[in-house]
């Protein structure tokens, strides 16, 4: 009596979400592509004397269209394109001098389809660094290694104001110890900075083809717990360089800079972002900053060095 009861009780919940699915499939309706897609901009500081800008390099997109459900841009400048369920987005072009740029926005509707329409921005960026370049490059070609060897290569702690004063520039809430990450293969990165023409390039190597992937993303990806797992991490990323506008960037006496690499580049540990504030640069030493994609509370500190250490 007891098992024809759960059997019951099965086939009742089964029903319901059977029916539940139907009225979703009746609510979706005709998959239609969005239609009407409008695209306008407004380049920051632009004025009669100043057409292109402020040299800031901002641009302010509006995109609307009939049966759309979100919008993302292309915005053809290195980065990775950018989800605005709204349809609004401001973009910051930071390639140095005046450039055109191809945007492409994409109107999302029912089921995924998607219509499009592209508009050309010319717009100026005054901003550069070009000694951070310089480092990184070393003028033609240089290798990047963790600095396994050192306390703290690898750290964590808040990236909002909700804890002590000063505490969101630093890793306040774990410093990794000296080679503590052996046991993967997260030393076996190079990283690769070369200057191809006035551009930058990165590239991350691993004779492992793996990478350290955070644990969040290695339990959402269901491979278990942190550590070191096979990851594409091929091929060569386009480097941009923007000012940066973190919390910590004034408090913690930062450089100003940020890099960003195209197509999900980063560098030897996986948390979702493509997007490193440069805290220190010299000739011999890297220190980067860089905010988890989908736990932006945690703020990640890395150090490098273009000496590759050896364990004793």
């Amino acid at each position: 009596m007891k098992y024809s009861a759960y059997i019951i009780f099965l086939i009742a919940g089964l029903m319901l979400t059977l029916s539940a699915c139907q009225k979703d499939q009746h609510d979706l309706g005709d998959l239609k592509a969005p239609s009407n897609l409008v695209v306008s901009f407004t380049i920051v500081g632009a004025d009669a004397e100043n057409p292109n800008g402020d040299g800031s390099g901002l641009v302010e997109f509006k995109a609307t269209a009939s049966d759309a459900i979100s919008f993302y841009f292309d915005f053809n400048d290195g980065k990775d394109k950018k989800v605005a369920p709204d349809g609004t987005y401001t973009n910051r072009f930071s390639t140095p001098g005046l450039n055109e740029y191809n945007v492409i926005v994409y109107a999302v509707g029912t089921g995924g389809i998607t219509s499009s329409k592209s508009t050309a921005v010319e717009v100026v960026s005054d901003f550069n660094d070009v000694e951070a370049v310089a480092f990184l490059t070393g003028g033609s070609s240089k290798s990047w290694y963790w600095a396994a060897d050192q306390v703290g290569h690898l750290g964590l702690g808040p990236n909002n104001f909700d804890y002590e004063p000063g505490s969101w520039t630093w890793p306040q809430w774990y410093q990794a110890a000296p080679w503590e990450k052996a046991a993967t293969s997260m030393y076996d990165c190079e990283f690769v900075f070369k200057m191809d023409g006035d551009h930058v390039t990165f590239e991350q190597l691993n004779p492992t083809g793996e990478a350290f992937i955070q644990g969040i993303y290695s339990e959402a990806l269901g491979l278990g717990s942190e550590g070191s797992y096979p990851f594409d991490i091929d091929g060569v990323k386009n480097v941009t360089f923007s000012p940066s506008e973190s919390i910590a960037t004034i408090d913690g006496d930062y450089r100003g800079t940020t890099m960003t690499y195209s197509d999900g580049g980063f560098m030897g540990f996986y948390a979702g972002s493509s997007e490193y504030e440069i805290i220190e640069v010299s000739e011999s030493l890297l220190r980067v900053r860089m905010v988890q994609a989908n736990e932006p509370l945690f703020a990640w500190y890395h150090i490098f060095t273009n000496v590759k250490p050896e364990q004793k």
